[in-house]
C-alpha cells in the first residue's frame, strides 16, 4: 500500500516521502498515529502541488540567503578587547560580540548561527555565518588589543 509520510519514521523516510508499506502496518499503525496518510490519487495530486509550491518558496529563501551572505562577506568586523603585555586577551571574542558588531552594520544575524574560532590573541580571524541550510558566509574579524 502506498502512503504519504507526514512525519519522519525511522527506517522508512522523511516527511513528504511517498513509500510502499504493508497494508496492516499502514492501516493499524501509521495512519492512526498520524504519521502518514493513504496515497489516493487525489492525495498524490495535492502532495505534488504542495511540493511544487514548497520548492518555489525554498528557491526564494535560498536566493535571499545568498544575497545576505554576499552582504556579510563584504563586511569587516573590528573588535577591541583588553590584552596583557604579551598580546593575549583577557577572555576571548564570542559569537555574541560578532553578532552585535554585525548589527551595527545593519546586518541582523542570530549569535547561534555564527561560528567563531577560538580567539585568544589580537589579529585577523575568519568567522563562519550560517544564513540558511547550506548557505554560509565568511566574515573577517579583526581583533585589536587595548
Amino acid at each position: 500500500m502506498k502512503i504519504i509520510l507526514k512525519k519522519e519514521v525511522a527506517n522508512l523516510g522523511d516527511p513528504g516521502d511517498v513509500v510502499e508499506v504493508k497494508t496492516g502496518y499502514a492501516l493499524n499503525y501509521l495512519v492512526p498515529q498520524g504519521l502518514a496518510t493513504v496515497a489516493t490519487p487525489s492525495a498524490l495530486k495535492q502532495h505534488e502541488e504542495t511540493l511544487r509550491q514548497r520548492a518555489h518558496k525554498e528557491a526564494k529563501i535560498v536566493a535571499d540567503a545568498e544575497t545576505q551572505a554576499a552582504k556579510i562577506g563584504a563586511v569587516e568586523v573590528k573588535l577591541t578587547a583588553k590584552a596583557g603585555e604579551s598580546g593575549k586577551l583577557y577572555g576571548s571574542i564570542t559569537a555574541a560580540q560578532v553578532a552585535e558588531a554585525l548589527a551595527q552594520s545593519d546586518i541582523q544575524v542570530e549569535k547561534k548561527n555564527i561560528t567563531v574560532p577560538e580567539i585568544k590573541e589580537a589579529g585577523e580571524y575568519e568567522a563562519k555565518v550560517k544564513c540558511y541550510k547550506g548557505v554560509f558566509a565568511t566574515v573577517k574579524v579583526i581583533v585589536i588589543a587595548e
